[in-house]
Parts: structure tokens; sequence; C-alpha cells
């Protein structure tokens, strides 16, 4: 993206168009290059000096300064100097101070007295004073990417970003609508998507909408062109606010493309409140899976893309994952688990929170949960759209989420244990009450109420009496406690604590590890 004060546009007749550079720039583009490369080792003065002579000849400064300023990018300058310019700065004034200086010998001898320091001369630390100013810097590597033809490439595409930033509203059709959407997603931008006559297109809040963190925004928002513009065949329409005035911008795949492209994957968790609420809700082991970008929801004629779903995955190893849009977390394409779609609220408008309550108010037979910043003030309003409001001010609490799911968890668990033979005869003579569940897709709780007629429930495992009478006659007072656990683990029985108290002992602890199995008194 360009400054602005570099934007090229004509409003000929009215309208609002870009003006790229065509073929015939790559020349003035390789001059750039040329001006860069052949300076290295000067001053940024002398280099600027000699941009400048290429403005004169050009036809437009704005071209010259922009493919410039892109170039500049790939350049090094650095501070050269004897002596440190701060530290020779504090010297020379201090001897000043001592001398008092008014003439041009007295300001010779001062420098000489503050060289004296350094065990350097005068001219050396007159050198040194102001080398790090901006324009002394040197030019010590120009390590470009670009030949004149890419220069220009890039050139287009910057421009396009910086007129964008200046857009209300972006309206996107590409042939690549899937990519367009995982962008729109990762960079937590603003958007919707409308069904037209034309097919489906993709609505984003451009950055000037914003009250506040336009900056912010406006980065993201440029990137999302380079991702639109990677697909072979696009059309983007652009309302800009041009100077008070509403003008509309359109490009296509015709008018600019990307020379090489940054991933837009690195903006996996581009809000930190999204990363942080699925970091920390991932390490609790609950019986939810935390899906991010779930299948896309109807609401009347629009679609509704939530942040997260909680999938039902009770007895499963469930954590964060990713799945696309529309499949099972198994990757087949049978009946999804329950879900709960879940939505943190980010940037906002006024204009886009109306949208977004009109889109919850319009979703049928989904379950939703909305993280919404306190700030916002519209807790009570998504209350009203029948969707349960989380409020939350810097993080999303974990434990406020959890309770709005409990809930759900016990209507789950109700009607799982509705499923469930009121008495289960499993076939093994050791069996968890966790594999059993999992066996059933059922969580624990769900087994709390079934009888077992020939199991005996040891902590949270089933065990046959045959199986507890073996080890009646294996494990006895004064053995090592190492040696009952080996026992009771060959039974597959690794609550060795419930089991040792069921069989009448307990454990007479001598070290970290180490005991020995006493009678219970």
């Amino acid at each position: 993206m360009l400054t602005k004060d570099l934007l090229r546009v004509s409003r000929a007749g009215g309208g609002y168009h870009l003006q790229f550079a065509d073929a015939s720039a790559e020349r003035l583009a390789a001059r750039v290059l040329g001006v860069y490369q052949g300076h290295v080792g000067e001053s940024r003065e002398t280099l600027e000096t000699a941009l400048a002579n290429v403005e004169r000849e050009a036809d437009d400064f704005k071209l010259v300064r922009g493919l410039a300023k892109l170039v500049e990018r790939e350049a090094t300058f650095e501070t050269q100097a004897s002596v440190d310019p701060v530290r020779a700065r504090r010297r020379v004034f201090e001897a000043a101070a001592d001398i008092g200086v008014v003439t041009e010998a007295e300001r010779e001898r001062t420098l000489a007295r503050a060289a004296d320091h350094f065990g350097t001369d005068a001219a050396a630390l007159a050198d040194a004073l102001y080398a790090d100013r901006d324009s002394r810097q040197i030019l010590t590597d120009v390590d470009s990417r670009w030949g004149p033809a890419v220069l220009r490439t890039q050139y287009n595409l910057s421009l396009a970003q910086t007129a964008l930033f200046d857009a209300t509203e972006v309206r996107v059709r590409s042939s690549d609508p899937k990519a367009l959407v995982s962008a729109v997603k990762r960079l937590r931008l603003m958007y919707e998507i409308r069904r037209t006559e034309a097919g489906r297109e993709v609505v984003v809040t451009g950055p000037d909408t914003l009250f506040s963190n336009t900056r912010r925004y406006g980065t993201r928002f440029a990137r999302l062109l380079r991702t639109v513009a990677t697909a072979d065949e696009w059309e983007l329409t652009a309302t800009i606010d041009d100077r008070g005035t509403e003008q509309e911008l359109t490009l296509s795949d015709a008018d600019i493309s990307v020379p090489g492209v940054e991933p837009v994957t690195e903006v996996s968790y581009d809000s930190s409140v999204e990363a942080d609420f699925a970091g920390r809700f991932g390490a609790l082991d609950l019986d939810w899976d935390l899906i991010r970008e779930p299948e896309p929801l109807a609401a009347g004629e629009h679609v509704v893309i939530p942040d997260f779903a909680f999938e039902w995955r009770p007895g499963a190893d469930t954590g964060v994952r990713e799945t696309g849009r529309g499949e099972r977390s198994d990757g087949t394409d049978g009946d999804a688990p329950f879900r709960i779609f879940f939505e943190i609220m980010g940037f906002w408008t006024p204009e886009y929170v109306e949208k977004k309550l009109a889109r919850l108010d319009a979703l049928e037979a989904v379950e939703m949960l909305v993280a919404v910043d306190e700030s916002l003030g519209v807790g009570e309003e998504i209350e009203a759209t029948g969707t349960r409001a989380i409020p939350y001010s810097g993080t999303v609490r974990v434990k406020d989420v959890r309770d709005a799911l409990r809930p759900y968890e016990e209507r789950l668990v109700r009607e799982s244990a509705a499923v469930i033979p009121d008495e289960l005869r499993p076939d093994a003579p050791v069996v968890s009450l966790a594999d059993l569940a999992a066996e059933y897709g059922v969580s624990e709780d769900a087994l709390d109420e079934v009888v077992f007629p020939d199991h005996e429930c040891v902590g949270r495992t089933l065990v046959a009496p045959t199986v507890l009478d073996e080890l009646a006659e294996q494990i006895e007072p004064g053995m090592a406690y190492e040696t009952a656990t080996d026992r009771l683990s060959s039974h597959g029985i690794a609550d060795d604590s419930a089991a040792l108290a069921r069989l009448g002992y307990r454990v007479a602890w001598e070290g970290l590890g180490e005991g020995t199995i006493q009678l219970r008194e």
C-alpha cells in the first residue's frame, strides 16, 4: 500500500478511475531500480537528489515516488560513524558548556577537546555528530525481489490497495469464493454474503466506515485484495468516500494481479481475543470439540458464518479443530453431531451491529452463542433475538462460556441416557465407564442410572466379581505397592486407589512412589 498522497486517480466525467501503470512504465521502473542500486554506499540525501532528477524528467512525479516507495522497502540504510552520534553529541555539549562557544575558533576547540575523549580528531567527530539523521544515513544494500515488470505489477496492486483504504463498502464476486470467504474470516473483516441475480457476492465493510482501529482494519483490508486478485476471475466494486462524496470504483482481474502472494493463513488467529479463548478452551478436555470456521448458516436471504462451533462428542479425543464447511468432523457426509455456533464480535459499527442482530434474528433452528464486548452495549438486543449473549471485556472468560454450554450438556445427557437400556451386561470382565460411554456415544454421566448386574463399579471401572476374587488371592498385606499395581494392571484396572480400597487395603507410603500394602483399619 502506498501513502495517500501518492494516489493517482482520474475523476474525468465525474468518475473515479485509478491511473494504473501500463507496460510503458517499465522503463521508468527500471530507472528507479537503477538509481537505488547505483547509490549503494551513498547517503539518503544524495539518493533523494538523484530521484528528484528522475521526477523532473518523468510525466508524473507521483508514479516515480510510488515506485521508489516500493523499492525503498527492500533497501537497507545504516548509520555509519566512527563514534556513536548520541555519545558524540553529549560529550560535545558538555565541552561547549565549559568553553562557552561563540566563535568558530571556540567551536573547533570544543570539537578537539571532545574528540580527544574518543581518541579521534575533530573532523571525524564533526561527521559523527548527526550521522544518525535520516538524510545522513547510508544506503548499504538494495535486495529487491522485483525486476521492472514485477515492480510495475506490485505498484498497480499497491495503488488499488491505497484507494480501497477509503472504501465504505466492497462487493466481490470470485471464481474461488471459498478462498475469498476464508480470507475474509481469517482477516476478521466485517462482511455478509448476499444472493443476487448474478450469483452470490461477498460484501465487506470498508475501513472508511469504522470509527476506530481504522489503520489496523485497513491493513487487513488491503491484504484481502491480494487474495481476491489470485483468483482466475474476479470482479470488485467499491464505494469510495472521495472527499466527502461517494464514488464507485470497479476492478477486475484485467486490472491487477499479484506478484508473489502473501499467505493469508498467517493471520489464522488474527484476533487475540479469539486465539486466547481457543487456547484456553482447548485445554479443558471437555466433551466439546471447538471447531473453527464451521459451515455457513442460512439467515433469510443472507448467509452467516460464525467464528466457531462447539460440537458435542462425549468420550472422544476433543480439542480445537479446523474442518471444511459442510463436512462432519470425521470427514464423511453424514449427519453432523450436535453443534452450538459461537460468534465473537470484534470490529464493529452501529450499522454492522444492526445487521448482525438482523442476521441472528433470521437464523432458524440454530443454537447460537455470541460473546459481545461490553462496550458495544447490545447484550439485551442480542438476547432479544433468542441468542445467548456472553458479555466480555478484554478476554472471553471460559467459565462464562462453560456456564452457557452447561444447559445443553444436561439436555444431551438426558437424551442420551434415555436411549441407554436400564440394565447393561458388558462382555469384558473389566471395562471403564469412559470406554463404555464412548462405545455408546454418550457422556459418562448418562450411565449414572444404569444397572450392571454382572459387574461391580469400582471407582470409575466396572469389574466382574471373579476378577475381584482373583485379585483378593494375588494381593496380600506387606506386598510392595509396585507389585500390587502390576497385578491390578494385568487385569486392566488403572484406578489403583479405588481397587485397593475395595479389596480392604491401604498404602503405607515410604517415599515418593514407594509403599507397602496394609490392611485398612
